[in-house]
């Protein structure tokens, strides 16, 4: 039996009904449709409306899906790892309240971090659990609803973000599949550049912290696109490059954070644009389900064996690339 290795077999996603449109969000702030599109490359983004509607309701949806298509039982799952930076609550973790909404009980979850680098940083960590031998069915889920910390007072970042969720089963294969390389980075300066200034330990949520509006993103644009454009493009372009992959036949999966950063990244990996996965103008960034939730739209183009590069940027800073030999 050869090296066991990680490979997706199955993507499930769901996005809320609600569209706001850029036009809605003129009439909220200071903005209009050609000021987002040409600066963001965004027209619309969905939004979870509903009391008591979290990230979990989102992500639930979404493994449910993937279960059905993958006809995978839920107390067959092993383990179940979900990305989010908007978990519903500080604990206990939304993996676990996942878990219970879809039924899975055999399997332990915890929840990871890496801000919208979050599931680029958990297909690492899921793979290794595969990798193993021990785990055959990981259940890998990422789940934003980023309006809960969208300041729309705030024309530079609300126009940025959306809801949504999207999640894929690691299983084990000898074949030359799965995910193959990876280079992922972290650089902690990022931590004043980008994040939630009120809320965690260090400034608990008091009347002055909610009046001040600290409990929503606090994005420095300039110096964030600067890192995004360079480190995502850097690793990417290594990852390429020490395997001899062709631009011209692999895909680019891109966190979609803003559509100039995108095509800045691919420029730079030379990459054929007709194979830049791209649907930042519908949905915004939803942080932890980019990724996922390109890999849902692009499923029925995607051909076993096919190269992907996926590649991030996030909150830390945190920023990487891996390349991926899809499964299906």
């Amino acid at each position: 039996m050869g090296n066991l290795r990680a490979v997706i077999t199955g993507v499930g996603h769901y996005v809320p009904d609600y569209i706001l449109t850029n036009d809605e969000l003129s009439s909220m702030v200071d903005t209009s449709d050609e000021w987002i599109m040409t600066r963001i490359g965004i027209k619309t983004r969905h939004i979870l409306k509903g009391v008591g509607k979290g990230s979990s309701d989102m992500g639930a949806e979404a493994v449910k899906q993937l279960l059905e298509k993958t006809h995978t039982n839920p107390e067959e799952v092993d383990l179940v790892v979900c990305c989010t930076v908007t978990p519903d609550m500080l604990f206990p973790g939304t993996g676990a309240i996942i878990c219970d909404k879809v039924g899975i009980t055999n399997a332990f979850s915890f929840d990871l971090n890496a801000g919208c680098s979050s599931f680029l940083y958990g297909l690492s960590v899921a793979s290794k659990f595969v990798e193993t031998g021990r785990y055959k069915k990981v259940v890998l889920v990422g789940a934003d609803k980023m309006s809960a910390i969208t300041d729309y007072q705030d024309r530079a970042t609300c126009p940025i973000f959306g809801d949504a969720s999207a999640a894929v089963m690691l299983e084990p294969t000898t074949e030359y599949l799965g995910i193959l390389d990876e280079e992922l980075k972290t650089d902690g300066v990022g931590r004043t550049h980008l994040y939630q200034k009120a809320g965690g330990s260090v400034k608990p949520p008091t009347h002055d912290t909610i009046d001040a509006r600290e409990h929503y993103v606090y994005q420095e644009g300039q110096i964030v696109f600067k890192w995004a454009v360079a480190k995502m493009a850097d690793t990417a372009c290594e990852v390429m490059q020490r395997n001899h992959l062709d631009p011209n036949t692999t895909w680019l999966a891109p966190h979609q954070a803003n559509l100039r950063i995108i095509d800045a990244v691919g420029r730079r990996m030379n990459i054929d644009p007709s194979r830049v996965m791209i649907n930042i103008e519908k949905y915004g960034n939803t942080t932890s389900a980019t990724v996922p939730l390109l890999f849902a739209e692009w499923e029925q183009l995607l051909k076993k064996g096919d190269d992907i590069i996926v590649a991030t940027f996030g909150a830390g800073f945190t920023w990487g690339a891996m390349w991926i030999k899809w499964g299906y």
